[in-house]
Protein backbone atom coordinates (compact mmCIF):
# COMPACT_ATOMS: atom_id res chain seq x y z
CA UNK A 1 0.00 0.00 0.00
CA UNK A 2 3.13 2.20 0.67
CA UNK A 3 4.34 1.38 -2.65
CA UNK A 4 1.38 2.75 -4.36
CA UNK A 5 0.87 5.89 -2.09
CA UNK A 6 4.63 6.41 -2.91
CA UNK A 7 3.72 5.95 -6.87
CA UNK A 8 1.00 8.42 -7.07
CA UNK A 9 2.71 11.29 -5.32
CA UNK A 10 5.22 10.64 -7.41
CA UNK A 11 3.24 10.50 -10.83
CA UNK A 12 1.46 13.09 -9.21
CA UNK A 13 4.60 15.41 -8.45
CA UNK A 14 5.88 14.79 -11.99
CA UNK A 15 2.62 16.16 -13.68
CA UNK A 16 2.88 19.15 -11.61
CA UNK A 17 6.21 19.51 -13.00
CA UNK A 18 5.30 19.20 -16.53
CA UNK A 19 2.05 21.81 -16.25
CA UNK A 20 4.47 24.41 -14.52
CA UNK A 21 6.84 24.15 -17.51
CA UNK A 22 5.10 26.29 -19.83
CA UNK A 23 3.30 28.44 -17.17
CA UNK A 24 6.85 29.50 -15.96
CA UNK A 25 8.22 30.74 -19.25
CA UNK A 26 4.81 32.64 -19.23
CA UNK A 27 5.45 34.46 -15.65
CA UNK A 28 8.85 34.79 -16.92
CA UNK A 29 8.11 36.85 -19.85
CA UNK A 30 5.50 38.79 -17.63
CA UNK A 31 7.30 39.16 -14.49
CA UNK A 32 9.86 42.41 -15.70
CA UNK A 33 6.84 44.50 -17.16
CA UNK A 34 5.12 46.27 -14.70
CA UNK A 35 1.98 46.99 -16.53
CA UNK A 36 1.76 42.85 -17.44
CA UNK A 37 2.17 41.74 -13.96
CA UNK A 38 -0.98 44.27 -12.77
CA UNK A 39 -2.95 42.89 -15.43
CA UNK A 40 -2.52 39.49 -14.39
CA UNK A 41 -3.83 39.31 -11.51
CA UNK A 42 -6.74 41.57 -12.84
CA UNK A 43 -7.40 39.15 -15.53
CA UNK A 44 -6.95 35.41 -14.42
CA UNK A 45 -9.55 34.09 -11.71
CA UNK A 46 -8.22 34.77 -8.05
CA UNK A 47 -9.01 30.37 -7.57
CA UNK A 48 -6.71 29.79 -11.07
CA UNK A 49 -3.80 31.76 -9.27
CA UNK A 50 -4.39 30.45 -6.03
CA UNK A 51 -3.75 26.41 -7.76
CA UNK A 52 -1.18 27.27 -9.54
CA UNK A 53 0.46 29.35 -6.38
CA UNK A 54 -0.25 25.63 -4.56
CA UNK A 55 1.39 23.57 -6.96
CA UNK A 56 4.68 25.70 -7.30
CA UNK A 57 4.84 25.52 -3.52
CA UNK A 58 4.59 21.76 -3.87
CA UNK A 59 7.54 21.65 -6.76
CA UNK A 60 9.19 23.73 -4.67
CA UNK A 61 9.36 21.33 -1.63
CA UNK A 62 9.57 18.47 -3.90
CA UNK A 63 12.65 20.24 -5.53
CA UNK A 64 14.47 20.68 -2.00
CA UNK A 65 13.60 16.89 -0.96
CA UNK A 66 15.68 15.77 -3.86
CA UNK A 67 18.13 18.70 -4.01
CA UNK A 68 18.77 20.10 -0.84
CA UNK A 69 20.69 17.65 2.00
CA UNK A 70 20.00 18.80 4.85
CA UNK A 71 16.40 19.29 3.82
CA UNK A 72 16.26 15.52 3.05
CA UNK A 73 17.27 14.77 6.20
CA UNK A 74 15.22 16.90 8.12
CA UNK A 75 12.25 15.33 5.95
CA UNK A 76 13.50 11.52 6.85
CA UNK A 77 14.06 12.60 10.81
CA UNK A 78 10.09 13.73 10.42
CA UNK A 79 8.80 10.92 8.95
CA UNK A 80 7.64 12.42 5.80
CA UNK A 81 5.70 10.69 3.17
CA UNK A 82 5.53 11.55 -0.35
CA UNK A 83 1.78 11.89 0.42
CA UNK A 84 2.48 14.96 2.98
CA UNK A 85 4.77 16.86 0.90
CA UNK A 86 2.10 16.46 -2.37
CA UNK A 87 -0.18 17.93 0.56
CA UNK A 88 2.39 20.37 1.77
CA UNK A 89 1.29 18.96 5.07
CA UNK A 90 5.09 19.24 6.12
CA UNK A 91 6.74 20.00 9.55
CA UNK A 92 7.63 24.13 9.58
CA UNK A 93 11.63 24.63 9.78
CA UNK A 94 13.03 27.68 11.96
CA UNK A 95 16.63 28.80 13.09
CA UNK A 96 16.70 26.55 16.02
CA UNK A 97 15.24 22.93 14.57
CA UNK A 98 16.78 23.52 10.99
CA UNK A 99 19.49 26.22 10.31
CA UNK A 100 21.44 25.66 13.64
CA UNK A 101 21.66 22.13 12.85
CA UNK A 102 23.25 22.05 9.73
CA UNK A 103 26.25 23.59 7.89
CA UNK A 104 25.42 26.28 4.90
CA UNK A 105 26.62 23.97 2.18
CA UNK A 106 24.23 21.20 3.23
CA UNK A 107 21.53 24.25 3.45
CA UNK A 108 21.98 24.62 -0.12
CA UNK A 109 20.80 22.90 -3.57
CA UNK A 110 22.78 19.90 -4.28
CA UNK A 111 25.14 20.69 -0.88
CA UNK A 112 27.27 23.43 -2.28
CA UNK A 113 27.81 26.60 -1.92
CA UNK A 114 29.15 28.56 -5.32
CA UNK A 115 31.64 31.44 -4.88
CA UNK A 116 30.89 32.60 -7.51
CA UNK A 117 27.56 35.15 -8.24
CA UNK A 118 26.41 34.85 -4.90
CA UNK A 119 25.59 37.40 -2.27
CA UNK A 120 26.01 36.80 1.46
CA UNK A 121 23.72 38.81 3.81
CA UNK A 122 23.41 38.98 7.91
CA UNK A 123 20.47 39.30 9.55
CA UNK A 124 20.56 42.35 12.39
CA UNK A 125 20.96 40.17 15.39
CA UNK A 126 18.12 42.20 17.05
CA UNK A 127 17.17 38.50 18.82
CA UNK A 128 20.43 37.44 19.13
CA UNK A 129 23.60 36.14 17.05
CA UNK A 130 23.52 38.01 13.76
CA UNK A 131 23.45 35.13 10.85
CA UNK A 132 24.60 34.44 7.79
CA UNK A 133 22.39 34.03 4.74
CA UNK A 134 23.32 33.13 1.22
CA UNK A 135 21.36 34.36 -2.10
CA UNK A 136 22.07 33.25 -5.74
CA UNK A 137 21.96 35.89 -8.23
CA UNK A 138 18.68 35.14 -9.84
CA UNK A 139 16.91 35.38 -6.49
CA UNK A 140 18.38 38.91 -6.21
CA UNK A 141 17.03 39.88 -9.59
CA UNK A 142 13.91 38.31 -8.95
CA UNK A 143 13.22 39.78 -5.33
CA UNK A 144 14.46 43.40 -6.75
CA UNK A 145 11.68 43.78 -10.09
CA UNK A 146 9.16 43.06 -7.33
CA UNK A 147 10.23 45.73 -5.15
CA UNK A 148 10.44 47.74 -8.11
CA UNK A 149 7.02 47.01 -8.99
CA UNK A 150 5.71 47.82 -5.13
CA UNK A 151 7.65 51.11 -5.19
CA UNK A 152 5.69 52.17 -9.08
CA UNK A 153 2.25 51.06 -7.56
CA UNK A 154 2.57 52.92 -4.41
CA UNK A 155 4.37 56.53 -5.59
CA UNK A 156 3.63 56.31 -9.25
CA UNK A 157 5.61 56.06 -12.43
CA UNK A 158 7.00 59.62 -12.81
CA UNK A 159 10.47 60.52 -11.85
CA UNK A 160 12.40 60.74 -8.51
CA UNK A 161 15.04 60.89 -7.23
CA UNK A 162 15.77 58.04 -3.95
CA UNK A 163 17.38 57.88 -0.79
CA UNK A 164 18.62 54.99 0.34
CA UNK A 165 18.61 55.10 4.35
CA UNK A 166 18.41 51.88 5.53
CA UNK A 167 22.09 50.58 6.86
CA UNK A 168 24.42 50.01 4.71
CA UNK A 169 26.84 46.90 4.48
CA UNK A 170 26.20 43.08 5.17
CA UNK A 171 22.76 43.52 6.41
CA UNK A 172 19.63 42.44 3.38
CA UNK A 173 17.73 45.39 3.48
CA UNK A 174 21.08 47.95 2.72
CA UNK A 175 22.24 47.92 -1.20
CA UNK A 176 20.14 45.50 -2.05
CA UNK A 177 16.84 47.70 -1.80
CA UNK A 178 18.79 50.66 -3.40
CA UNK A 179 19.80 47.86 -6.60
CA UNK A 180 16.39 47.31 -6.73
CA UNK A 181 14.66 50.60 -6.54
CA UNK A 182 17.42 51.65 -9.16
CA UNK A 183 14.58 50.49 -12.28
CA UNK A 184 12.33 53.47 -11.70
CA UNK A 185 14.85 56.04 -10.23
CA UNK A 186 17.96 57.97 -9.53
CA UNK A 187 19.39 56.27 -6.14
CA UNK A 188 21.89 57.88 -3.28
CA UNK A 189 22.77 54.75 -0.74
CA UNK A 190 23.32 57.71 2.21
CA UNK A 191 22.41 55.04 4.96
CA UNK A 192 20.82 56.59 7.86
CA UNK A 193 23.10 59.32 7.94
CA UNK A 194 21.07 62.85 8.61
CA UNK A 195 24.05 65.28 7.45
CA UNK A 196 23.92 63.12 4.43
CA UNK A 197 20.40 63.18 3.93
CA UNK A 198 19.86 67.00 4.22
CA UNK A 199 22.87 67.90 2.10
CA UNK A 200 21.18 66.05 -0.87
CA UNK A 201 18.17 66.97 -0.73
CA UNK A 202 19.78 71.27 -1.05
CA UNK A 203 22.38 70.16 -3.43
CA UNK A 204 19.33 68.57 -5.75
CA UNK A 205 16.91 71.09 -4.67
CA UNK A 206 12.74 71.48 -4.99
CA UNK A 207 12.35 70.94 -8.38
CA UNK A 208 12.58 66.98 -7.82
CA UNK A 209 10.29 64.38 -5.74
CA UNK A 210 12.36 62.41 -3.35
CA UNK A 211 11.41 58.66 -1.96
CA UNK A 212 13.51 58.32 1.14
CA UNK A 213 13.94 55.01 2.31
CA UNK A 214 14.29 53.67 6.31
CA UNK A 215 13.37 52.30 9.34
CA UNK A 216 10.13 54.19 10.66
CA UNK A 217 12.18 55.32 14.09
CA UNK A 218 14.89 56.74 12.06
CA UNK A 219 12.57 58.63 9.34
CA UNK A 220 10.98 60.09 12.64
CA UNK A 221 14.26 61.10 14.06
CA UNK A 222 14.91 62.36 10.64
CA UNK A 223 11.78 64.66 10.89
CA UNK A 224 12.42 65.87 14.60
CA UNK A 225 16.07 66.65 13.44
CA UNK A 226 14.79 68.68 10.53
CA UNK A 227 12.98 70.81 12.95
CA UNK A 228 15.68 71.00 15.30
CA UNK A 229 18.38 72.45 12.33
CA UNK A 230 15.45 74.53 10.92
CA UNK A 231 15.98 72.38 7.49
CA UNK A 232 12.85 73.19 5.51
CA UNK A 233 11.16 70.16 4.61
CA UNK A 234 8.22 71.40 4.09
CA UNK A 235 9.74 73.14 0.65
CA UNK A 236 10.30 69.28 -0.46
CA UNK A 237 8.01 66.79 -2.54
CA UNK A 238 8.24 63.67 -0.19
CA UNK A 239 7.38 60.14 -0.31
CA UNK A 240 8.59 57.28 2.70
CA UNK A 241 9.23 53.99 2.09
CA UNK A 242 9.24 51.95 5.41
CA UNK A 243 10.69 48.77 6.40
CA UNK A 244 12.85 46.22 8.72
CA UNK A 245 9.58 46.69 11.91
CA UNK A 246 6.41 47.62 11.90
CA UNK A 247 5.05 50.81 12.13
CA UNK A 248 1.51 52.56 14.15
CA UNK A 249 -1.07 54.30 11.92
CA UNK A 250 0.36 57.39 14.86
CA UNK A 251 3.95 57.18 13.61
CA UNK A 252 2.43 57.32 10.03
CA UNK A 253 0.44 60.28 11.07
CA UNK A 254 3.09 61.70 12.82
CA UNK A 255 5.72 61.04 9.00
CA UNK A 256 2.53 62.39 7.02
CA UNK A 257 3.24 65.70 8.75
CA UNK A 258 6.10 66.04 6.02
CA UNK A 259 5.70 63.07 3.69
CA UNK A 260 3.11 62.98 1.30
CA UNK A 261 3.01 59.48 1.16
CA UNK A 262 3.95 56.54 3.46
CA UNK A 263 4.24 52.45 2.79
CA UNK A 264 5.82 49.80 4.40
CA UNK A 265 7.01 47.16 2.91
CA UNK A 266 7.73 43.35 4.77
CA UNK A 267 10.44 40.92 4.65
CA UNK A 268 12.88 39.18 6.61
CA UNK A 269 16.40 38.31 6.32
CA UNK A 270 15.93 34.31 7.47
CA UNK A 271 13.50 34.65 3.94
CA UNK A 272 14.11 37.55 1.78
CA UNK A 273 13.02 40.77 1.66
CA UNK A 274 10.29 41.99 -0.64
CA UNK A 275 7.41 39.48 0.77
CA UNK A 276 5.08 41.64 0.90
CA UNK A 277 4.01 45.19 1.05
CA UNK A 278 1.43 47.86 1.89
CA UNK A 279 -0.73 49.05 -0.80
CA UNK A 280 -3.01 51.92 -1.58
CA UNK A 281 -5.99 49.76 -0.32
CA UNK A 282 -4.52 47.83 2.43
CA UNK A 283 -3.32 51.03 3.96
CA UNK A 284 -6.82 52.48 3.82
CA UNK A 285 -8.64 49.08 4.92
CA UNK A 286 -5.85 49.38 8.34
CA UNK A 287 -6.80 53.13 8.88
CA UNK A 288 -10.30 52.90 9.02
CA UNK A 289 -9.59 49.42 11.23
CA UNK A 290 -7.45 51.54 13.62
CA UNK A 291 -11.18 53.55 14.99
CA UNK A 292 -13.66 51.23 13.88
CA UNK A 293 -13.66 48.23 16.13
CA UNK A 294 -16.45 46.77 14.67
CA UNK A 295 -14.09 46.33 11.01
CA UNK A 296 -11.06 44.97 13.02
CA UNK A 297 -12.91 42.34 14.49
CA UNK A 298 -14.46 41.69 11.41
CA UNK A 299 -10.84 41.20 10.41
CA UNK A 300 -8.17 40.31 12.94
CA UNK A 301 -10.75 38.82 15.94
CA UNK A 302 -10.91 40.44 19.06
CA UNK A 303 -8.11 42.36 20.83
CA UNK A 304 -6.99 45.72 20.75
CA UNK A 305 -4.03 44.92 18.70
CA UNK A 306 -4.08 46.48 14.82
CA UNK A 307 -1.35 44.82 13.40
CA UNK A 308 0.06 45.82 9.80
CA UNK A 309 -1.74 44.35 7.03
CA UNK A 310 0.02 43.66 3.53
CA UNK A 311 -0.65 42.48 0.03
CA UNK A 312 1.57 39.70 -1.55
CA UNK A 313 2.13 37.59 -4.68
CA UNK A 314 1.26 34.11 -4.15
CA UNK A 315 3.32 33.16 -7.00
CA UNK A 316 6.06 33.89 -5.45
CA UNK A 317 5.39 32.79 -1.91
CA UNK A 318 3.19 30.71 -0.60
CA UNK A 319 2.19 31.54 3.17
CA UNK A 320 0.44 29.44 6.00
CA UNK A 321 -0.61 30.53 9.83
CA UNK A 322 -0.51 28.04 11.76
CA UNK A 323 -2.77 27.34 15.24
CA UNK A 324 -0.90 29.57 16.93
CA UNK A 325 -0.98 32.42 14.54
CA UNK A 326 2.92 32.06 13.53
CA UNK A 327 3.14 32.36 10.29
CA UNK A 328 5.39 30.32 7.83
CA UNK A 329 6.83 30.88 4.33
CA UNK A 330 7.68 28.63 1.22
CA UNK A 331 9.33 30.57 -1.71
CA UNK A 332 8.08 28.99 -4.64
CA UNK A 333 10.62 29.60 -6.95
CA UNK A 334 13.40 27.34 -8.36
CA UNK A 335 16.05 29.87 -8.61
CA UNK A 336 16.81 29.93 -4.80
CA UNK A 337 20.49 28.99 -3.65
CA UNK A 338 19.08 27.84 0.14
CA UNK A 339 15.25 27.03 0.00
CA UNK A 340 12.95 28.12 2.44
CA UNK A 341 10.20 25.25 2.70
CA UNK A 342 7.56 26.18 5.60
CA UNK A 343 10.17 28.14 7.07
CA UNK A 344 8.94 30.43 10.52
CA UNK A 345 10.32 33.26 11.56
CA UNK A 346 7.90 33.29 14.57
CA UNK A 347 6.41 36.19 13.56
CA UNK A 348 2.65 36.30 15.07
CA UNK A 349 -0.42 37.22 12.07
CA UNK A 350 -2.41 35.37 9.53
CA UNK A 351 -3.62 35.39 5.22
CA UNK A 352 -6.58 35.41 3.96
CA UNK A 353 -7.59 35.68 -0.15
CA UNK A 354 -8.93 38.74 -1.23
CA UNK A 355 -12.26 37.79 -1.38
CA UNK A 356 -12.21 36.51 1.87
CA UNK A 357 -11.30 40.28 3.41
CA UNK A 358 -13.76 41.90 0.58
CA UNK A 359 -16.56 39.66 3.01
CA UNK A 360 -15.63 40.42 6.26
CA UNK A 361 -15.36 44.03 5.31
CA UNK A 362 -18.85 44.07 4.10
CA UNK A 363 -20.18 41.75 7.17
CA UNK A 364 -18.59 44.94 9.15
CA UNK A 365 -20.02 47.65 6.81
CA UNK A 366 -17.11 48.44 5.18
CA UNK A 367 -17.14 49.07 1.27
CA UNK A 368 -13.89 47.87 0.07
CA UNK A 369 -14.84 48.19 -3.78
CA UNK A 370 -15.48 51.90 -2.83
CA UNK A 371 -12.41 51.57 -0.63
CA UNK A 372 -10.59 50.97 -3.50
CA UNK A 373 -12.20 53.47 -6.04
CA UNK A 374 -10.82 56.40 -3.63
CA UNK A 375 -7.60 55.47 -4.26
CA UNK A 376 -7.44 57.03 -7.26
CA UNK A 377 -5.73 53.48 -8.84
CA UNK A 378 -8.35 50.49 -8.16
CA UNK A 379 -7.56 47.23 -6.33
CA UNK A 380 -5.38 44.20 -6.90
CA UNK A 381 -7.28 40.89 -5.90
CA UNK A 382 -3.74 39.91 -4.23
CA UNK A 383 -4.33 37.96 -0.90
CA UNK A 384 -3.54 39.19 2.38
CA UNK A 385 -1.01 39.21 4.95
CA UNK A 386 -1.21 40.93 8.65
CA UNK A 387 1.65 40.71 11.23
CA UNK A 388 1.48 41.54 14.27
CA UNK A 389 5.48 41.33 14.78
CA UNK A 390 7.15 38.27 16.75
CA UNK A 391 5.70 35.53 19.03
CA UNK A 392 7.98 36.46 21.45
CA UNK A 393 7.74 40.40 22.07
CA UNK A 394 4.61 39.73 24.14
CA UNK A 395 4.98 41.12 28.47
CA UNK A 396 2.54 39.50 30.28
CA UNK A 397 0.77 40.54 34.13
CA UNK A 398 -2.27 39.85 35.64
CA UNK A 399 -3.32 37.85 32.08
CA UNK A 400 -3.17 40.92 30.22
CA UNK A 401 -1.05 40.79 27.20
CA UNK A 402 1.30 43.87 26.37
CA UNK A 403 2.63 43.91 22.85
CA UNK A 404 5.28 46.84 21.30
CA UNK A 405 2.74 48.27 19.00
CA UNK A 406 0.36 49.29 21.99
CA UNK A 407 3.17 51.49 23.76
CA UNK A 408 3.66 52.57 19.85
CA UNK A 409 0.45 53.66 19.36
CA UNK A 410 -0.16 55.29 22.79
CA UNK A 411 2.83 57.29 22.07
CA UNK A 412 1.66 58.96 18.72
CA UNK A 413 -1.96 59.42 20.83
CA UNK A 414 0.43 61.82 22.92
CA UNK A 415 2.28 64.47 20.34
CA UNK A 416 4.19 66.11 22.99
CA UNK A 417 5.89 63.07 24.25
CA UNK A 418 6.66 61.59 20.78
CA UNK A 419 8.33 64.79 19.54
CA UNK A 420 10.77 64.16 22.60
CA UNK A 421 10.96 60.42 22.00
CA UNK A 422 13.55 58.78 20.35
CA UNK A 423 12.92 54.97 21.07
CA UNK A 424 10.69 53.08 23.59
CA UNK A 425 11.28 49.34 25.02
CA UNK A 426 9.26 47.35 26.61
CA UNK A 427 10.05 44.48 29.56
CA UNK A 428 9.41 43.14 32.80
CA UNK A 429 10.54 44.20 36.19
CA UNK A 430 10.79 42.07 39.39
CA UNK A 431 10.39 44.05 42.60
CA UNK A 432 11.94 43.31 46.01
CA UNK A 433 9.42 41.43 46.80
CA UNK A 434 9.19 39.09 43.59
CA UNK A 435 6.17 40.49 42.62
CA UNK A 436 6.35 41.61 38.86
CA UNK A 437 5.27 44.05 36.78
CA UNK A 438 5.39 45.87 33.23
CA UNK A 439 8.43 47.79 32.99
CA UNK A 440 8.47 50.62 30.09
CA UNK A 441 11.71 52.88 29.31
CA UNK A 442 11.64 55.30 26.69
CA UNK A 443 14.70 56.82 24.91
CA UNK A 444 14.59 60.90 25.24
CA UNK A 445 15.91 64.03 23.70
CA UNK A 446 16.33 67.48 26.02
CA UNK A 447 16.27 67.89 29.91
CA UNK A 448 15.27 64.61 31.78
CA UNK A 449 13.05 65.64 34.78
CA UNK A 450 10.97 64.09 37.79
CA UNK A 451 8.01 66.02 36.04
CA UNK A 452 8.71 64.70 32.58
CA UNK A 453 8.60 61.11 33.81
CA UNK A 454 5.74 61.42 35.78
CA UNK A 455 3.66 62.83 32.88
CA UNK A 456 5.03 59.97 30.90
CA UNK A 457 3.84 57.57 33.55
CA UNK A 458 0.12 58.99 34.17
CA UNK A 459 -0.24 59.90 30.22
CA UNK A 460 1.08 56.60 28.82
CA UNK A 461 -0.65 54.29 31.68
CA UNK A 462 -4.06 56.85 30.87
CA UNK A 463 -3.52 55.48 27.06
CA UNK A 464 -2.82 51.91 27.45
CA UNK A 465 -5.77 51.61 30.10
CA UNK A 466 -8.25 52.82 26.74
CA UNK A 467 -6.32 50.51 24.44
CA UNK A 468 -6.03 47.39 25.68
CA UNK A 469 -9.32 46.19 27.16
CA UNK A 470 -6.96 43.51 28.70
CA UNK A 471 -4.71 46.01 30.83
CA UNK A 472 -8.00 48.17 31.50
CA UNK A 473 -9.06 44.88 33.32
CA UNK A 474 -5.99 43.71 35.00
CA UNK A 475 -5.88 47.23 36.42
CA UNK A 476 -9.18 47.23 37.79
CA UNK A 477 -9.08 43.96 39.61
CA UNK A 478 -5.31 44.92 40.65
CA UNK A 479 -3.66 48.21 40.07
CA UNK A 480 -1.00 47.60 42.17
CA UNK A 481 0.47 44.77 40.14
CA UNK A 482 -0.71 46.25 36.83
CA UNK A 483 0.93 49.04 37.02
CA UNK A 484 3.74 49.86 34.97
CA UNK A 485 7.05 51.02 36.24
CA UNK A 486 7.80 53.80 33.27
CA UNK A 487 11.18 55.63 33.14
CA UNK A 488 12.94 57.19 30.47
CA UNK A 489 16.37 58.20 29.71
CA UNK A 490 18.83 60.29 27.84
CA UNK A 491 19.78 58.95 24.13
CA UNK A 492 22.24 56.01 24.33
CA UNK A 493 21.98 55.42 28.00
CA UNK A 494 20.78 53.06 30.21
CA UNK A 495 18.84 49.71 28.05
CA UNK A 496 19.21 52.20 24.46
CA UNK A 497 23.30 52.17 25.40
CA UNK A 498 23.79 48.91 22.85
CA UNK A 499 21.39 50.52 20.10
CA UNK A 500 24.21 52.56 18.37
CA UNK A 501 26.03 49.10 17.11
CA UNK A 502 22.18 47.42 15.75
CA UNK A 503 20.71 48.57 12.69
CA UNK A 504 17.07 48.63 14.58
CA UNK A 505 15.96 49.36 17.61
CA UNK A 506 15.61 46.44 20.34
CA UNK A 507 12.28 46.72 21.59
CA UNK A 508 12.49 44.25 24.52
CA UNK A 509 13.93 44.61 28.07
CA UNK A 510 15.63 42.27 30.01
CA UNK A 511 14.15 41.26 33.07
CA UNK A 512 15.69 43.42 36.15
Amino acid sequence: MKTIERMTASLCIAAIRAVLLPIDLILRCIGPHFDLFIGLFRTVPAPVIACIARIRAVRAADNAARNVPAYRAFLRQNGTSADDLLRLSLPFTDKENYVKRNAVEQRCVNGVLPLQNVTIDESSGSTGTPYNWVRSGGERHTSRTFISHFSRYCFGGGPMITINAFSMGAWATGLTMGQALERRSAVKNTGPDPDKIFNTLAFFGTAHRYCICGYPPFLKHLIDEARVRRFPLGQYSLAALLGGEGNSEGLRDYLLGSFETVYSGYGATDVEIGIAGETLLSTAIRREARHNERLRAALFGDGSRLPMLFQYNPLMHHITADANGELSFTITRLNVLSPRINYNIHDEGGVAPFAVIEERCRAAGFDLRAAAADTGTGSVPLPFLWVYGRKDSTVSVMGANIYPEDIEQCLFDEPALAAVTRSYCLGLHEDGDASVRPHIAFEVSGELSTGLTETFRTRITSRLVALNADFREAMREHAASASPLIEIFAPGTGPFAGDKGRIKQVRTLQHG
